[in-house]
């Protein structure tokens, strides 16, 4: 896995949880950024890290497009424009609003793969075990790269959309509804941001792990029983 030559646009928050973890894992990782500055700036953080321009990627087996979704195209229409030979480089599209599909028939000549995250960049950050979910056949040496920050799985990419755009609706959802009543009971606005920082993602977590308290416990009890008497 070492010896795999893996580079990366995009230094934002989903770019940065990703490259902690290659860094705890000592996994170079070329960094591309039209600034050189903010790239250098970049990997001053992560001594795993070196810059490389445009010209070098096509020495990488693999290049991480984690920028958003109107980059991708424009960016490699620009390599391609440029005769960099990019032809035996894998290109992940990372980008969950664009299909890998309609970047692939832009170039039909290049190596695009999907690598769709599943999840929140944050929780990457902190705790890594990453979901990762690709169409297709991607090698080995280049999965390993992922798999040491969380799981890859085969799957349809669209579905990672669905799910993380669902899991912030109804997160977003909970949060107003939350501020909505606390605003109601007129109670101070520290007491509604501690619910809302600490008490509401936390018990989310607890309930995901099953292993809630007593009290929150009795509470999804209570729903519970409501939830079937309105059923009947």
């Amino acid at each position: 896995m070492s010896q795999t030559q893996i580079g990366m646009a995009g230094i934002g928050r989903l770019g940065i949880a990703m490259m902690k973890h290659w860094c705890d894992c000592q996994i170079p990782v070329g960094i591309y950024h039209p600034d050189h500055t903010k790239a250098a700036n970049f990997i001053a953080r992560y001594p795993n890290g070196y810059v490389i321009n445009e010209d070098e990627i096509h020495e990488l087996d693999a290049f991480v497009l984690a920028v958003p979704a109107d980059k991708i195209i424009p960016f490699i229409s620009q390599c391609v424009s440029r005769n960099i030979a990019i032809q035996n480089t894998y290109i992940l599209n990372m980008a969950t609003a664009l299909k890998t599909s309609e970047v692939s028939s832009r170039f039909p000549d290049l190596n695009i793969a999907s690598m769709k995250f599943m999840g929140h960049s944050n929780d990457l950050f902190e705790n890594g075990n990453g979901l990762f979910i690709t169409e297709h056949i991607v090698p080995d040496e280049i999965l390993d790269i992922f798999r040491v920050i969380g799981k890859v799985k085969q799957g349809n990419e669209e579905i990672v959309s669905k799910v993380n755009k669902l899991a912030t609706y109804q997160a977003v959802k909970a949060a107003i509804e939350l501020e909505k009543v606390f605003d109601e009971k007129n109670l101070p606005p520290e007491y509604k941001n501690r619910a809302l920082t600490s008490l509401l993602p936390e018990v989310i977590r607890s309930y995901s792990k099953g292993n809630l308290g007593h009290f929150a416990q009795e509470i999804v009890n209570e729903i519970k029983r409501n939830n079937n008497t309105s059923n009947k």
